[in-house]
């Protein structure tokens, strides 16, 4: 089925509180084969609702709309569907109780606001039986309208528990779910990729899309009405080219972040992993703890932002510092040696570099880092010059410390 979603609230377009629940609903919606054909992120006013929901039900077979239930004088929803479609309102009996029963007398302020909330639409019917949750569908002119809370987890509920399961029973023919894979890299290019891919993309089936997420890019396969799913023969070979094709360059499937790639494979291995740190100021650190069960391949990181911290306890001779600088190959390497010293672990990483906004010379420009390892007694560091704000600069510099580590475990 085609379907558009209406997210409404004035602190969604002002930026205040980001639309999660449009992606959310889009991504479930999806996977079982329906396609979203847009999706609108508008205010709290009743004539932009009006025309806005007017619109996609003159597109689609479905419209999930969220937000705007509410009792306060901003939640407008009700109020818009009624003037759109010409319907009439009516208090719905069972949820006035329901809040009657559960908010003790002054909770609302007024009958006002208890009417608000059970007034809804003729022919609305309530999603959530027990009238806890705001939500109704309403059946128009052979089309489907959600209406569903703005707050995500009630959204969330309504969505897996009643949406879902109306639109697969209204659908004219089955539909057979979406066979979707994602593939992250990391080091290198869009372009790149799709050359290495391009061949596959003759087949009209397969369909490949590019999405450049931070320091990475995500591959996207997606297949439709395979009647096995992903042991489907076209399904499986095209897997497997894609993984041939990047080779050592993919890190992950699907959710696997690069931290949790690293983190399997030191663990294969039984190895462990040490971090020194100065220009990201423990971020490395704290990516590599964000890894559930990440105490079973990492001992432990040492965040040596001044020199003297370097020297004490990392082992960094002072006249190496004096002669090479803090943001240099030669102070990476010692940092990493340092590291694997003290920290007693298989193999170390460290970074150090000018995060910016200030810093920066003409030799040693804002956004230059430098990243050593330490394994199996040899020690090697790589220079990179990255662009963007300070933070952009730390998480670009923790990725590819990681994915140096991966690569370096991966070439054992």
């Amino acid at each position: 089925m085609i379907g558009e979603l209406i997210a409404i609230g004035d602190e969604l377009t002002s930026g205040r509180v980001a639309n999660t629940t449009s992606g959310h609903a889009a991504r479930q919606l999806f996977l079982l084969g329906h396609q979203i054909r847009a999706m609108h992120t508008i205010g709290d006013d009743v004539a932009l609702i009006g025309a806005t929901l007017r619109e996609a039900l003159t597109h689609a077979d479905f419209v999930l709309v969220t937000g705007g239930l509410g009792a306060t004088t901003d939640d407008l929803t009700n109020e818009a569907v009624v003037r759109a479609l010409g319907l009439k309102t009516a208090v719905h009996p069972g949820v006035r109780a329901s809040i009657a029963a559960r908010w003790p007398p002054g909770r609302l302020g007024d009958a006002v606001s208890l009417d608000k909330l059970s007034l809804l639409p003729e022919g609305a019917e309530v999603l959530d039986s027990a009238c806890r949750m705001a939500g109704y569908l309403l059946r128009h002119r052979g089309k489907l309208l959600f209406l569903l809370p703005g707050v995500p987890p009630q959204m969330e509920i309504l969505l897996a528990d009643k949406v879902i399961p109306a639109l697969q029973a209204a659908s004219a023919e089955h539909t057979l779910p979406v066979c979707q894979r994602v593939y992250r890299t990391c080091g290198l290019r869009e372009v790149e990729i799709n050359k290495r891919l391009l061949d596959l993309e003759a087949d009209e089936r397969i369909h490949l899309g590019y999405y450049p997420v931070g320091s990475e890019v995500h591959v996207s396969l997606l297949l439709r009405d395979l009647a096995r799913g992903m042991d489907d023969p076209l399904f499986v070979r095209t897997d497997r080219s894609i993984r041939a094709a990047l080779g050592d360059d993919l890190y992950g499937i699907d959710g696997e972040t690069l931290a949790s790639s690293v983190g399997r494979l030191l663990q294969e291995r039984g190895l462990v992993l040490g971090i020194a740190e100065s220009c990201t100021g423990g971020l490395l650190s704290s990516t590599v703890t964000g890894v559930a069960g990440s105490s079973g391949w990492f001992t432990g990181g040492i965040v040596a932002y001044a020199n003297g911290v370097k020297e004490s306890l990392l082992g960094v001779e002072a006249e190496l510092l004096a002669r090479c600088g803090a943001v240099s190959g030669e102070t990476a390497r010692a940092m990493a040696a340092g590291a694997a010293a003290r920290l007693g672990c298989d193999l170390a990483v460290a970074v150090t570099g000018i995060a910016g906004p200030g810093g920066g010379t003409a030799e040693k420009p804002v956004g230059t880092v430098h990243i050593g390892l330490h394994q199996s007694g040899r020690t090697s560091d790589q220079r990179f010059r990255f662009s963007g704000t300070r933070r952009q600069v730390q998480e670009k510099t923790t990725h590819m410390a990681l994915d140096m580590v991966r690569r370096a475990v991966l070439a054992g």
